[in-house]
């Protein structure tokens, strides 16, 4: 009797799924990044996006979500055909990029004064890179034979 067939881990197969990866942890990260500064006297206050209430947190779980999906294409889980990887995270990067664009346009009424900081930048700028990595994904799967 065999031992049953344990799933290796690949290795990235193309550079829309390596940006995805990239795009995917930085994204995650970002909700953990200084989204909104106010500077007072003597110090500067920094509000990461997890504490902007709910968005902030969606944000941290959708990257979650890319992050976990690669990671079981990765040791050899596949969607069925008629689901194309590529529009699954370029789909789910556009929403990323929607929340993210909340919080650019509307600052949170507690935080009145606070400016907009690098984080929510980064936010949106990854955001869109899982959107591009998803569209370069879907690419290279209509390429493929």
């Amino acid at each position: 009797m065999t031992p049953p067939r344990r799933p290796t881990v690949s290795t990235v197969s193309s550079p829309g799924e390596a940006l995805a990866w990239v795009a995917a942890l930085v994204f995650t990260l970002s909700s953990f990044m200084a989204w909104y500064t106010a500077d007072q006297p003597y110090i500067t206050v920094s509000v990461i996006g997890w504490h902007t209430g709910t968005i902030g947190k969606l944000t941290f779980f959708v990257g979650v979500l890319v992050i976990g999906f690669l990671f079981l294409r990765a040791t050899g889980v596949e969607l069925p055909p008629g689901v194309p990887a590529g529009m699954l995270i370029a789909g789910v990067g556009t929403a990323g990029t929607i929340l993210v664009m909340i919080r650019v346009i509307d600052v949170p009424d507690r935080l009145v004064g606070f400016g907009r900081a690098i984080g929510i930048w980064i936010a949106l700028a990854s955001a869109l890179a899982l959107v591009v990595a998803g569209l370069l994904r879907a690419g290279e799967e209509s390429l493929a034979p």
